[in-house]
């Protein structure tokens, strides 16, 4: 009866018939999607397998083998899979031009925010382990700074003057002492902790003694200066270690070799300075892990590789500074000085930078980095730093002039500085109720750091009473 109705009614036919189909296609698209799925967890279980037995090796090979071999990943195209990860072991001495910009730019896309991802893989791994990070903490207490100064026309730098300065400094080693000079007080009895961890902020109207500072704290003093005080690394004086393999400044002047390109200047500049500690953390990191039976990422364990070996001619934290200094647009370009030219001047102002904070120092001086700098390059390099401060413990002293909002919103702790005394030095969120309290309020959509700036101007600044 059934077939009979069927039979005499085509309408139901095709309507089961249809029914059929799309059933028989439904769970074809069901069956491809689930072996589809499956493959692709099938080729990850495998390529993980792959890695977790490349680190095996490398963890049974020699302590000093070890510490130069690492896992480089990249994609290469599969007909089937698609794009599959290929893990190769590399020497990471032995890495050419193009590799080295491989891995960073597919590690670095975006400075800012690529940066502070990678920086919080680092940390992560060697928290791990339990590793505790050396810090520096910069002390300074009843710092005072004086020079001997000429008066009037003999101030002048004019050759008679030039001449008679070399002649008077010859007489002046025997004590005798022809012209006239006046005592200037650059710093007066100014005390203070540059912490760890901290982006602190020195700012003040020109002339306060902001750099003599900087570079007493770095121990870069010129010898003529008489200085009284005294200022300590971690407790110990300038006098007991070598200052200038702790920390380094970074001067508002421009001084490079014309000929040689930013690339170069990078390279040269990371060969001299060597890799401090790098390589003693990486090899008590190392062990610790093969104790522990752990295997790092691979990005981080090739980055610190990498940077923790000598005798490389050009290091991978060379591409890694170009690239968080926007200056690998122009690596290849060199510097120039006033008889041939080259990059432009906010460029060279980068590479000024650049070239001191490719050393392996955690201690920063900066003087005036953003001369010459729009508002927004200065907001990433100070962004950028401020990541390296934070998340590995770094010590940075830096000086700006008239710093963007935005960027004055990056610093934890601010120093004010007048007339060669320190008018303010704490937290950044209490300037202004300190000033408040003084007397002086900051108008409604007023920029804080141009307040600052005024207020140290005006007879009535703090310094004063």
């Amino acid at each position: 009866m059934d077939d009979f109705e069927r039979g005499r009614n085509p309408s139901k036919r095709t309507e089961h018939s249809s029914i059929v189909r799309s059933l028989s296609r439904s769970s074809w698209i069901m069956e491809d999607v689930f072996s589809g799925s499956m493959q692709s967890r099938r080729s990850g279980a495998g390529d993980e397998d792959e890695e977790a037995l490349k680190w095996a090796a490398i963890q049974r090979l020699p302590t000093y083998d070890r510490l130069r071999t690492s896992i480089m990943q990249s994609f290469v195209d599969h007909e089937i899979v698609g794009n599959k990860v290929e893990h190769r072991q590399v020497d990471v001495t032995k890495l050419d031009m193009n590799e080295r910009q491989k891995f960073i730019d597919m590690l670095f896309k975006v400075a800012e925010e690529d940066n502070e991802k990678f920086l919080k893989k680092l940390r992560n791994r060697i928290d791990k382990v339990g590793i505790t990070l050396p810090t520096v903490e910069v002390r300074y207490q009843q710092l005072t700074i004086e020079a001997n100064c000429y008066t009037g026309s003999r101030a002048l730098p004019s050759l008679p003057n030039v001449a008679r300065n070399i002649a008077e400094s010859a007489l002046g080693m025997l004590g005798i002492t022809l012209a006239k000079t006046t005592n200037l007080t650059i710093l007066n009895e100014v005390s203070g902790i540059i912490k760890p961890s901290r982006m602190t902020l020195l700012l003040g109207p020109p002339s306060s003694g902001k750099t003599t500072l900087l570079l007493a704290l770095a121990g870069k003093l010129d010898q003529s200066l008489r200085v009284k005080g005294e200022v300590t690394y971690n407790g110990y004086r300038l006098n007991e270690f070598v200052p200038k393999k702790t920390s380094a400044y970074i001067s508002q002047n421009d001084v490079h070799v014309g000929e040689m390109t930013v690339k170069e200047t990078f390279d040269f500049s990371t060969r001299c300075q060597g890799v401090g500690t790098r390589y003693d953390l990486l090899s008590e990191l190392a062990r610790r892990e093969k104790d522990a039976g752990i295997f790092p990422e691979a990005d981080v364990d090739l980055f610190m590789k990498a940077t923790a070996m000598e005798g490389v001619e050009s290091s991978l934290i060379t591409d890694y500074t170009l690239k968080l200094l926007g200056l690998d647009i122009c690596k290849d370009i060199i510097v120039g000085d006033e008889m041939q030219r080259g990059i432009s001047g906010g460029q060279k102002k980068r590479v000024t930078t650049g070239e001191m904070i490719v050393g392996p120092t955690k201690t920063l001086f900066m003087d005036e980095i953003s001369t010459g700098l729009d508002s927004s390059t200065t907001y990433q390099i100070v962004k950028c730093l401020q990541q390296v401060v934070h998340l590995t413990e770094a010590t940075i002293l830096m000086s700006l002039l008239q710093p963007a909002p935005e960027t004055f919103d990056l610093f934890d702790d601010i120093i004010l500085l007048s007339q060669g005394q320190i008018v303010y030095q704490g937290p950044r969120e209490h300037i202004l109720d300190f000033f408040e309290a003084c007397g002086f309020k900051c108008p409604e959509r007023k920029d804080t750091a141009d307040f600052l700036q005024e207020v140290m101007w005006k007879p009535g600044c703090p310094t004063h009473i």
